[in-house]
């Protein structure tokens, strides 16, 4: 691969391309309603065959990239990433490409006391954990499989011990887990764990979103603002997603991801990967860019260079800007297992 000179590309918006997103693998061992429902995503439910998904190469190749384009944080991400074969194989790929100063990994965590250590030797850096509730008997309809909390608190401690940083995700639906907001920021808090509460996002169109169903960053915080008194954290980075907080007198953050109520577009940074090979510019948005198809006819880095950036200086996408409860409901999306969270 030839080495190439360092570009920053922007977009129609002037925001430059910082993040990038790579779903590994299409499948789950979960069946989480607002990801992958069990009723769409059943026995008979036909995934991505090997040939499908991109090798470990050619997220490589296309990791080296996107770095020379701007790119400085990368998280992998699923479907369950831990489900792809010999993922520190990936991670270890991944981690020595100069320029890139983040390498993380989005899982549910049930598969992190296998790997923690593995991933931490080849390089990862951090891990976002899924954990909607403390409540075995709601995690396990939730996750569709009947798996109690301690899977994937037994994940959390697999990470802490193998060094990595470790962030809890938790998506709030109303009616559904938001009486656990107060006992999963007491246990977070405990911990030192840096929680993060997601607002229900209408990405997809199996999860049956409705804005009746959202819990808005500002009820979250005005009820943990009745426990707990928080300090504001100024952003560590530009297009930096979640809106913290440090609760007083510790050093333990607790955050937000608006992307409903408050939209980040403006400063959005990220571009994905899916576990198909297309390049999607916005969560939201389900038309990609076939990347795979065009590499594998043997064109150049260069080549594979213009194309991205062609893709990125022509994005305009400011879908939560735009949001309506008619464009959330028609409007084409792809599905989250194909491109990550």
């Amino acid at each position: 691969m030839t080495k190439l000179e360092k570009t920053i590309i922007k977009d129609q918006l002037n925001r430059p391309l910082r993040d990038l997103r790579i779903s590994v693998i299409d499948r789950c061992n979960f069946r989480c309603q607002y990801c992958m429902p069990a009723e769409i995503f059943g026995p008979d439910f036909v995934f991505l065959p090997k040939s499908e998904l991109l090798t470990y190469e050619e997220i490589e190749r296309l990791g080296k990239i996107f770095v020379s384009l701007g790119v400085e944080k990368i998280r992998l991400t699923g479907g369950e990433p831990l489900l792809r074969k010999d993922l520190p194989i990936l991670v270890k790929k991944i981690s020595v490409i100069e320029g890139l100063k983040d390498i993380g990994l989005t899982t549910n965590g049930v598969l992190l006391p296998t790997y923690a250590a593995d991933l931490k030797a080849a390089g990862l850096q951090r891990v976002n954990v899924s954990l909607d509730t403390l409540d075995s008997e709601l995690f396990g309809k939730i996750n569709g499989r009947g798996v109690g909390v301690q899977a994937v608190l037994d994940g959390i401690k697999a990470a802490q011990n193998a060094e990595l940083g470790v962030k809890v995700n938790m998506v709030v639906k109303k009616g559904l887990n938001d009486a656990d907001i107060i006992p999963m920021a007491k246990f977070c808090k405990e911990q030192g764990l840096q929680l993060r509460f997601i607002e229900f996002m209408d990405v997809g169109s199996t999860n049956g979103w409705k804005m009746d169903d959202v819990i808005t960053k500002k009820e979250i915080y005005e009820l943990l603002k009745e426990h707990y008194l928080l300090d504001p954290v100024d952003p560590d980075y530009y297009g930096e997603v979640a809106k913290r907080y440090r609760y007083e007198g510790t050093n333990v953050d607790v955050g937000f991801i608006p992307s409903v109520s408050e939209s980040f577009c403006s400063s959005c940074t990220r571009s994905r990967l899916s576990a198909n090979g297309q390049i999607f510019t916005c969560l939201f948005n389900g038309e990609g860019h076939d990347i795979k198809e065009f590499m594998r006819q043997g064109v150049t880095d260069e080549e594979i260079a213009k194309r991205i950036t062609d893709i990125w200086s022509g994005r305009k996408d400011r879908y939560s800007d735009e949001r309506t409860a008619e464009s959330a409901k028609n409007r084409k999306k792809i599905e989250m297992s194909y491109i990550g969270g």
